[in-house]
């Protein structure tokens, strides 16, 4: 995990890039990954000094609004901020999964789990901020209590920059349980469950086109920045991804990053108690449908270090040297609490359907990335998401990667031939930065009606880097979802996996065949 930094000229070339990784270049921190990973393995902070832009919340404590506004430019940032200025010196973030309790009572206070996903676009999960809000007040009720304001980690980067108390937009706004998705306003309900006042501390929600103000003095007189800069709203990563890559109608974009995240652009929302819809970040009356996988990069990367020697490289031998199926081998790899299942566990199938404790080297390689992208391709589908092909002048599906996996180009392979269509990336691999870039241009015209694609017009196009292999289509579409739910199932039966395979009148057998392909119907609570 690092910290990120694109810059662009006025034609939208990228002319700077940089990063700092925590773990390696800040190790004062000791993070691993970026984050404290607690005894518990529920509770997963981060120290806010040290913040990437990421999921999670900031408690500044009362006159820290002060020391913003009157910031030694002869000081560093990291020493005026050490003291005196956080409640919290060390938060929850996005991997936190101990706010259990929390959710179940702002459900409860909300109608159900399926009123709340109607009212904030998602049911209630433990690393939304307003549930981890609501624990810090029960747990560290001195802290709270010594808090005048709560960012998000978007708005707190944006205050640094503002020199002074910086509005959360609609877009990460919407990934808190706190905001109303069809009002864009704090819903009361959620906002009187979580803690009182809350909705001071919190600040109005501003669209995510919004300019702040002007630069602070602090980074004029410091770094040189121009008195006229203009701040314009921070969002969060996945809001910013899908401005990096433009997303269409009929695109499904698929992040690679230490979260894996699935995504697409709608017009009305569709919210239930899977996935998430936030307000959309570029056109402020539609929205974004959202999936999140918490087992992403850190788990591809744990199977490459202990299957490939640590190189990506042999890594990518591997997949190349493994046939599409896998022979039948099958892997679902839930190290940490997952979000999209909420499960916990490493499974491997082999050829048989017979559960076994490990596979070799290479068969694991495959394993694991083909059963994390069924698992992204299965539930995108079970929320709505339909993979199009092209049809007479009608486009098909293509799938948008970004993040830092996407420069694998056999990761790559892998994902078009579990989709069946077209992958394209970017020229920058971390289109979160690019998407911030192009937002900042696009806040400051936002106001005189210029849209977001008139914007981006200049940008380059995606880039066609992998085709679905030929026969992709005919080794990848068996029971995939079955088997999936199967294996999320506890305890994850061989009864079951094997009741499921043999219902197919295709006759398949861990190989993963489109429900529509069957006249098999599988009720959640079979599998459940």
């Amino acid at each position: 995990m690092k910290l990120k930094a694109v810059v662009i000229d006025g034609e939208l070339r990228v002319v700077h890039q940089s990063g700092v990784q925590f773990d390696a270049e800040l190790p004062e921190f000791r993070t691993q990954g970026g984050v404290h990973i607690h005894t518990d393995r529920l509770t997963v902070t981060s120290p806010v000094l040290m913040w990437v832009k990421q999921h999670g919340s900031v408690f500044w404590r009362r006159g820290a609004s002060e020391t913003l506004k009157h910031l030694d430019p002869d000081q560093d940032l990291h020493q005026l901020l050490q003291v005196c200025v956080f409640s919290v010196s060390d938060s929850p973030v996005w991997m936190d999964s101990s706010s259990t309790q929390q959710c179940e009572d702002l459900q409860a206070a909300a109608g159900g789990a399926l009123r709340l996903a109607e009212i904030t676009g998602s049911r209630a999960y433990e690393r939304f901020t307003g549930n981890q809000i609501a624990k810090l007040r029960q747990t560290r009720a001195e802290e709270f209590q010594d808090t005048e304001r709560i960012s998000l980690v978007s708005s707190f980067a944006a205050s640094l920059f503002l020199g002074g108390y910086a509005a959360i937009d609609y877009s990460d706004g919407s990934g808190m349980n706190l905001l109303d998705i069809r009002t864009r306003n704090w819903s009361e309900i959620c906002l009187q469950a979580t803690a009182p006042h809350l909705d001071q501390l919190l600040g109005a929600p501003l669209p995510s086109t919004s300019v702040l103000g002007p630069v602070s003095s602090y980074f004029v007189h410091r770094y040189g920045f121009s008195e006229s800069c203009s701040v314009v709203a921070f969002t969060g990563d996945n809001p910013a991804s899908l401005a990096g890559m433009r997303l269409q109608p009929g695109d499904v974009a698929v992040s690679l990053g230490t979260s894996d995240t699935v995504f697409l652009w709608l017009q009305q929302p569709r919210p239930a108690l899977e996935g998430h819809v936030f307000c959309n970040p570029v056109e402020q009356q539609e929205y974004m449908a959202l999936l999140c996988f918490k087992n992403g990069s850190l788990t591809r990367e744990r199977v490459r270090n202990e299957c490939a020697g640590a190189s990506w490289e042999l890594f990518s031998a591997a997949l190349r040297d493994t046939p599409l199926g896998n022979h039948g081998n099958i892997g679902f790899y839930f190290e940490t609490m997952e979000i999209t299942p909420p499960v916990i566990g490493v499974h491997r199938f082999d050829s048989a359907d017979c559960e076994v404790s490990s596979l070799s080297p290479q068969v694991e390689v495959r394993a694991v990335v083909e059963g994390q992208f069924l698992s992204r391709r299965l539930h995108a589908e079970r929320l709505g998401y339909s993979i199009r092909h092209f049809v007479f002048s009608v486009p098909g599906t293509r799938v948008l990667a970004t993040g830092g996996a996407s420069s694998n180009k056999e990761i790559l392979q892998v994902l078009s031939d579990v989709f069946n269509a077209p992958v394209y990336t970017i020229d920058l691999s971390d289109s979160t930065c690019l998407g911030s870039a192009y937002r900042a241009l696009h806040g400051l015209v936002a106001e005189s009606g210029a849209s977001f694609v008139d914007v981006v017009k200049k940008a380059p196009e995606p880039r066609l880097v992998a085709t679905p292999h030929p026969k992709a289509k005919e080794v990848r579409r068996p029971l995939y979802d079955d088997a999936l739910l199967a294996s999320e199932a506890e305890p994850c039966s061989r009864s079951l996996r094997q009741e499921l395979h043999e219902t197919c009148p295709h006759n398949h057998r861990n190989t993963f065949c489109s429900p529509a392909e069957t006249n098999t119907s599988v009720s959640g609570d079979t599998l459940r």
